[in-house]
């Protein structure tokens, strides 16, 4: 087969911080995809978007080009015959403790509204939707697009792997910019996000995007770029879509792991649960209705009403899962303790996620097993109180070995500040969990 272009002129061409064509794109994407451009070559250009950027009609034609290289799906049959009034998703670029996917879909889908949730396995330090759930004795995450389907339909939620159809191109390209310096490039995240989220073919969509140290996004400016780039291309391809940037200096909730982040999201289903964990529930939940046409309800009610936490057992159980079996508990603990009186300024949420990765609950390979019960539990949050010798945080880990290298990850993480009359800030300043929204 003869191709339309040569892959060095393309990468050229953005080397030398030209415009890429909507033609050049195409092809690029499309022979990549199929074996015919190398990955040393892809490689390269891929660090020249990282160094030379990408306008946003480019970023939108890439984001296209990725979509076209599998399958779309279509939910248009739920709404149009009734079995819901919409569909809505949301999508987190990723946090340490960030298990608002749980009790979220769920309370949506508690009013009415279907939540196709395709969702990912953690790498590093940041944990995965699906090695969570999967800490449920017989749940599975693998689901036809039938299945999804008929769970939506008859349950209303459904959080699963995304299929090897939707956006391959995605899934090639993702692998090559981890090992080649390139996965902080704006245009890369947002077209490697939008091209999945688009391809579902959810009509509205909420981004989560994180900002602090446990994040990609470490500072609100390049946050609000990513949002803003990610919401413009969900607006040209006529996803309804916001963006909610939200703090994640520190971990969200008391937990870090799997199992245990699945038992604090069951605690939030039943109307408890950490107050920065059901703020964000909240906060999603409501914008995610609003996109759907539901307004003037507050989402809480179905969180103390019991709704949410009937759709969470169906979701469960329509999954193979077993809503009421134990969760899975580590074999062997180890506690961490304030060196002094005071109150707790910082806890740093990069360093609690590297820990609970050295713990065994993350993984450094897509391949490498998780455990189940292995993480990290968080005795106080940043603003409380804190006596000396009292426990801070918990260990846990199938493998005792591993609490020296964890240990070293906490270096550093806990900042103790005492108390001159006055009780200092959080290094959050205080705010709450939601900076802002870009619409």
């Amino acid at each position: 087969m003869t191709e339309q272009f040569d892959a060095v002129d393309v990468i050229r061409t953005k080397r030398d911080g030209g415009e890429l064509s909507p033609a050049q794109i195409a092809w690029v994407v499309d022979a990549y995809t199929r074996g015919a451009v190398a990955e040393e070559q892809m490689s390269a250009l891929a660090m020249a978007v990282f160094l030379r950027g990408m306008g946003r009609e480019e970023i939108a034609r890439w984001t296209d080009a990725m979509i076209a290289s599998g399958e779309r799906m279509d939910f248009s049959s739920l709404v149009g015959s009734g079995a819901r009034s919409a569909t809505a998703d949301k999508h987190s670029t990723g946090g340490v403790g960030d298990k608002i996917t749980l009790p979220l879909a769920p309370l949506v889908a508690a009013h009415g509204v279907a939540v196709p949730q395709l969702s990912g396995r953690g790498l590093g330090h940041t944990g995965g939707t699906l090695d969570k759930l999967e800490s449920i004795p017989g749940w599975r995450a693998a689901l036809s697009n039938e299945e999804m389907l008929a769970q939506l339909r008859d349950v209303g939620a459904v959080i699963c792997a995304a299929g090897s159809g939707l956006a391959p191109a995605d899934r090639k390209l993702y692998a090559l910019r981890d090992v080649t310096g390139t996965v902080e490039s704006i245009p890369l995240i947002a077209s490697s996000i939008m091209s999945k989220k688009i391809a579902e073919g959810t009509q509205s969509l909420v981004l989560d995007v994180k900002v602090g140290s446990g994040a990609f996004m470490k500072d609100l400016a390049s946050a609000r770029e990513l949002a803003r780039t990610m919401v413009d291309l969900g607006a040209d391809a006529g996803v309804r879509t916001s963006a909610l940037l939200t703090d994640m200096s520190t971990p969200l909730g008391l937990t870090v792991g799997n199992a245990v982040e699945v038992q604090e999201s069951v605690d939030v289903l039943a109307g408890g649960g950490p107050a920065d964990v059901v703020e964000l529930t909240v906060a999603l939940a409501a914008e995610m209705l609003e996109a759907s046409g539901i307004t003037g309800v507050d989402p809480a009610d179905a969180l103390r009403d019991g709704r949410a936490m009937d759709v969470w057992r169906a979701m469960i159980a329509a999954q193979g899962g077993d809503p009421d079996a134990p969760l899975p508990r580590a074999r062997e603990s180890e506690t961490v303790v304030a060196g002094a009186d005071g109150v707790l300024a910082e806890l740093d949420a990069y360093r609690v996620g590297l820990a609970s990765w050295r713990l065994g609950a993350g993984r450094a390979r897509k391949e490498d097993p998780v455990q189940a019960g292995a993480g990290v539990v968080l005795h106080a949050k940043p603003g409380d109180r804190v006596r000396a010798g009292a426990p801070l945080l918990t260990l846990l880990t199938d493998t005792p070995e591993r609490f020296a290298r964890a240990r070293e990850a906490l270096e550093g993480a806990v900042v103790v500040a005492r108390e001159h009359g006055g009780r200092p800030e959080p290094a959050s300043g205080g705010r709450g969990v939601v900076l802002e929204t870009v619409r």
